[in-house]
Parts: C-alpha cells; structure tokens; sequence
C-alpha cells in the first residue's frame, strides 16, 4: 500500500528521529493537533500527514522557526506536497500539468526535481513537464516552481511560490543578516 503524505521533509542520516520530532512539535504549534510523522524507508527523510495545507503548513513551521530558531537543530528543508502519483512520466506530467493550471500566462516558472531511487532521469522529466507550459523559464528568480520529489513507486508533486517551501540552512542565514544590518543601525550615532 501507498504511503499517504502531504509534507517531506529532509535530515541528516542519523538524525532522523530528532527531526521527525522537530517536524511533529512543529505541525503541532502550526495548528494541527494530530500531525503523523515518521521515516520514509529512505535515509534523511521523513514524511508527515497534516490536516493543515501543506503549504500553509510550511508558512506556519517557518513563522514557529523564526520565534524560536533555535528549536530546530536537525531539520534541513519542508516541502509542501500537493499531489502524490505513482512514478511514471504520465503521471508525472498530468499531475505537474492539472496543478500548473494556477501559474498565470505572463508569470515565470522553474521545475525543480529531487530524485530518489528512481531511474527516470531529472532531464528527462524536466522536459516533459516543461512541454506543456508555455509561460516564461526563471532558474535564479522564478514566480512559481514546480517541484517533483520522485521518492521509488511514487512521486510528490506541487506548484507552489519559492516561499512555500523553507530551507532552515537558508532561513538561518537570512535571519543571521537581519540581525546584523539591525544592529550596524544600532550602533549608528544620531
């Protein structure tokens, strides 16, 4: 039977039980009561079931990781997962194409594909998918993405804004330089 989840998150090898935990405490404060998280069968990652959108989802971890950063010591990325398929192009690509429908005609797009146990090659899917969009291609600054996390038998897929996913790594980073750029304008005499 098919895994059901709506949330993928990635971690270190080792430490996937701190970070199933992060991810539960989290989906807890973000308002879902009764998250379900646990290991996918593949190193570092996990996934979770959540009542919440999942994209929601992820704009509440990350509202929860900016009160308390440092709560959050195993995870490395969440990823809201709109639609699971089995892991064929077909449905790859009806999947990417039936969600696409939401990008408009005059906005920018990416396809971001995370492979993992598949023999499929990203290129392969990337050009399929990006076959059936007519709007604008944006690799460094795109209005949406169209991500593919291909996970053995099944794929998750979701068209979502680059802000609907959260990267700790690149979240910390950014926090750390608002810190700094509001304290030189401490510093600064009257």
């Amino acid at each position: 039977m098919a895994r059901q989840y709506n949330i993928l998150a990635t971690t270190e090898r080792i430490n996937e039980d701190r970070a199933g935990s992060e991810l539960w405490m989290l989906l807890r404060a973000a308002g879902d009561e009764t998250p379900k998280v646990e290991r996918m069968g593949i190193w570092g990652i996990l996934v979770a079931k959540t009542i919440l959108d999942p994209a929601e989802a992820v704009a509440k971890i990350r509202e929860e990781f900016i009160k308390k950063p440092d709560g959050v010591q195993a995870l490395f990325r969440v990823i809201p997962i709109q639609r699971l398929v089995p892991t064929t192009l077909d449905e790859i690509v009806k999947a990417a194409t039936e969600l696409g429908a939401i990008i408009p005609a005059d906005a920018s797009y990416r396809i971001t594909v995370e492979k993992r146990r598949v023999k499929l090659g990203s290129h392969e899917i990337i050009n399929v998918v990006a076959d059936k969009f007519t709007q604008k291609v944006n690799l460094d600054n795109p209005e949406w993405v169209i991500l593919i996390e291909t996970a053995g038998k099944q794929t998750g897929v979701s068209v979502v804004r680059p802000a609907s996913t959260l990267n700790i790594q690149k979240e910390r980073v950014r926090l750390a330089a608002e810190a700094k750029k509001r304290a030189a304008l401490d510093d600064k005499p009257a």
